[in-house]
C-alpha cells in the first residue's frame, strides 16, 4: 500500500495526540511541604515535589533537599539538562566550571548543560533548597 505525503501529514496530527495521552501534561496542582514523602540519605534529606511534562512536552523534575553542615548531595558531576538551584535557608558553596560562590537564602544559581557543577552546605545549620531540573537529555 503506498501512502502520499498529504496522507501522512493527515496522520501525523493523530499520531501526535496519541503519544500525549500517553504522557499527559503535569496537571495545576498545589504541595504541601507537610504531604511530601522524605528520602533520607544518612543525614540528608529530600523530598520530590513533581516530575513530569509541561504541555508542551517538555520535562521538568522539582525537589528539595536538606544537607547537613559539611555535606555536598553528591560528587561534582555534570549532565545535558539545565538546571537551576534555589537556596530557601542556610548557605551553599556553589562551584559552577570551576568558579565558586556562597549563596544564601534567596540566591539562585543556574548550570548550564554540560557544566561541571556541585555544592555543599557550608554553614553551621541545615541547608534547605530546591533543584528545578529542565530536562531533555537526548
Amino acid at each position: 500500500m503506498k501512502y502520499s505525503r498529504r496522507d501522512l501529514s493527515l496522520l501525523l496530527p493523530t499520531l501526535a495526540a496519541k503519544a500525549a495521552a500517553q504522557n499527559p501534561a503535569l496537571l495545576s496542582k498545589t504541595y504541601s511541604f507537610a504531604d511530601l514523602p522524605v528520602r533520607a540519605t544518612g543525614a540528608n534529606r529530600q523530598r520530590a515535589v513533581l516530575k513530569g511534562e509541561t504541555h508542551a512536552a517538555f520535562p521538568v523534575e522539582l525537589h528539595l533537599t536538606e544537607l547537613a553542615p559539611g555535606l555536598a548531595p553528591h560528587p561534582p558531576h555534570h549532565h545535558v539538562h539545565e538546571e537551576m538551584i534555589m537556596i530557601w535557608q542556610g548557605t551553599l558553596e556553589v562551584t559552577i566550571a570551576g568558579r565558586s560562590a556562597n549563596l544564601g537564602p534567596g540566591s539562585v544559581a543556574y548550570v548550564a548543560s554540560g557544566e561541571e557543577h556541585g555544592w555543599r552546605n557550608v554553614g553551621a545549620d541545615r541547608a534547605h533548597y530546591f533543584v528545578l531540573a529542565l530536562r531533555r537529555d537526548k
